[in-house]
């Protein structure tokens, strides 16, 4: 798939005068306001991080320049916050949601308890590309996957819930690879399967790279953590010692399988987005605004004190990749319902 260039300045412009909105009433829109990101999960994961870094540099690029505070609405694997994004969330441009891009999947696999319609969000971005990895704790004696995978050990995965690359990722892993790995579903976030992993609740963890590096910082220092595998079709440049999962699998079915979920977990997974009916031309501006703060000097001097990964993608990408997903043939959906319940 071509990637899809941010949208620019002229571009906007030219939106709002065909719209009959200019960039002035869209300043007053927002002067004095107070934009929301509604985050799916728990404080002091990936996605609040993300979350909470964007936060503090947006409203700045912002016509209007309004503030931007961040709320935690977790549960369900981030479909509470889905679900009022999408059904009580004002459209005025002033709430943004951040969730679980894996439940966009979960949708086309039937899950209860899914009041929304992926499809008819307003995509504004993704803060980054996700890399998935395998990492297991220190104790469990686990430091080649091939090995671990002969053995049959099984061991406990922290999960978020159905749709979380932490739940979904080892469970495509074993069905088709054959890795030995139970999830244990219900935490809040990635704090509290960290929390988990260090207390020896579980021994192991699915997680974006990304992220991992800032906030699995000291389990990775310490050595307590060990990567083993890349949950990924192609190598991350920062990991070619350690093996890619798509690699490992032996017949064309467990790789569309696995590439399925995988690609689910990856340029959609942090998905920012508006309810359905805001106005398009709130969404443009988002979109632009969105973009700009990725690149703004500040943000991407924090990020790399940070250790947090940027490799943005804008919305119009964002909702392309999501109706990929939609795309699956009946006897794939089938399988992966089965596999991923």
């Amino acid at each position: 798939m071509s990637p899809i260039r941010p949208i620019g300045p002229i571009l906007l412009a030219l939106t709002l005068v065909a719209g009959n909105v200019t960039a002035a009433e869209l300043a007053n829109f927002y002067q004095g306001k107070t934009v929301r990101i509604v985050v799916g999960l728990a404080a002091g994961g990936g996605y609040d991080l993300y979350a909470r870094t964007l936060a503090r540099h947006l409203g700045k690029h912002i016509p209007g320049n309004p503030a931007v505070v961040v709320e935690n609405m977790t549960g369900a694997g981030s479909i509470i916050a889905a679900n009022y994004l999408y059904k009580i969330a004002k459209p005025d441009g002033l709430t943004i949601g951040h969730y679980l891009g894996g439940i966009a999947l979960q949708q086309l696999l039937g899950k209860s308890g899914i009041e929304f319609d992926a499809l008819r969000f307003k995509y504004i971005g993704v803060p980054a590309q996700d890399s998935f990895i395998i990492g297991v704790h220190k104790a469990t004696g686990i430091t080649d996957v091939n090995a671990w995978i002969a053995s049959k050990q099984l061991i406990k995965f922290g999960g978020i819930g159905p749709g979380a690359g932490s739940d979904d990722i080892p469970k495509i892993l074993a069905a088709t690879i054959n890795l030995p790995a139970q999830v244990v579903a219900g935490y809040k976030g990635t704090a509290e399967t960290r929390l988990a992993f260090n207390n020896g609740e579980v021994q192991a963890t699915s997680n974006a790279w990304e992220s991992t590096k800032s906030t699995w910082r000291n389990e990775l220092d310490s050595g307590t953590l060990k990567v083993v595998l890349q949950a990924t079709l192609k190598s991350h440049p920062e990991l070619k010692q350690i093996p890619v999962a798509y690699e490992l699998a032996k017949t064309d079915e467990a790789k569309k399988l696995m590439a399925t979920v995988l690609r689910a977990n990856s340029p959609t997974v942090r998905p920012f987005m508006a309810p359905p009916a805001t106005p398009n031309d709130r969404v443009q501006l988002l979109r632009k605004a969105f973009m700009d703060t990725w690149k703004d000097p500040e943000l991407v001097a924090e990020a790399k004190k940070a250790r947090l990964d940027i490799d943005p993608a804008d919305g119009a990408e964002l909702e392309q990749n999501i109706k990929e997903i939609f795309k699956l043939e009946p006897s794939q959906i089938a399988k992966l319902k089965e596999i991923l319940k």
